[in-house]
């Protein structure tokens, strides 16, 4: 985000994950980090990341956190009052995506479990990975997306989930050079 705000790209956000992400050090159980990335994206504790990054503090309203189903007790009370909009897959269309342009997150982890072996923080249920293929194209067929990251964490000794990821790629994105720019 901070890389297009540089660029001088005003973008919004999609945030596919089975968590909700929205952790702070106040909140979290485990001081893991990979737990607070939104609230540091809308600005919470500036000179954790952000300051060193010139990252300004994106709205809370123009993000979309889609399909977060394993939350924690602190999240579920983030996400009451927050501006951000929840929906699960079936929901995700062009209507509900927030204003401008879109760098897309994947977390894999949103995938149902027994598709993905050794994840590190599974949750049950969840779609497969057909359904969140559909969404995501859904919102790349927008041609608003500036940007897309893949994130999962497995297990240490787990099998690699590159094959996965190449997989998903593989099928989001043509074939041949890609150019992920901004609209108009």
């Amino acid at each position: 985000m901070a890389g297009l705000q540089h660029a001088g790209i005003d973008a919004s956000i999609v945030w596919f994950d089975t968590h909700g992400d929205v952790q702070t050090l106040e909140t979290t159980a485990s001081g893991y980090v990979g737990g607070m990335p939104l609230p540091l994206l809308f600005g919470y504790r500036r000179e954790l990341i952000a300051d060193r990054l010139r990252l300004r503090a994106v709205p809370e309203r123009r993000a979309v956190l889609v399909d977060a189903r394993s939350l924690d007790p602190p999240e579920v009370d983030y996400l009451a009052t927050s501006g951000i909009h929840r929906c699960g897959l079936a929901e995700l269309f062009p209507a509900v995506l927030p204003t401008g342009p879109l760098p897309l997150h994947l977390d894999l982890d949103v995938i149902h479990p027994i598709e993905l072996p050794g994840l590190r923080f599974p949750a049950a249920g969840g779609p497969t990975a057909s359904a969140v293929l559909d969404a995501a194209r859904r919102v790349l067929d927008t041609g608003r997306v500036v940007g897309l990251s893949l994130g999962c964490t497995w297990h240490p000794g787990a099998e690699d989930g590159s094959r996965m990821r190449a997989r998903l790629l593989s099928a989001l994105l043509p074939p041949g050079p890609v150019s992920l720019s901004a609209p108009g």
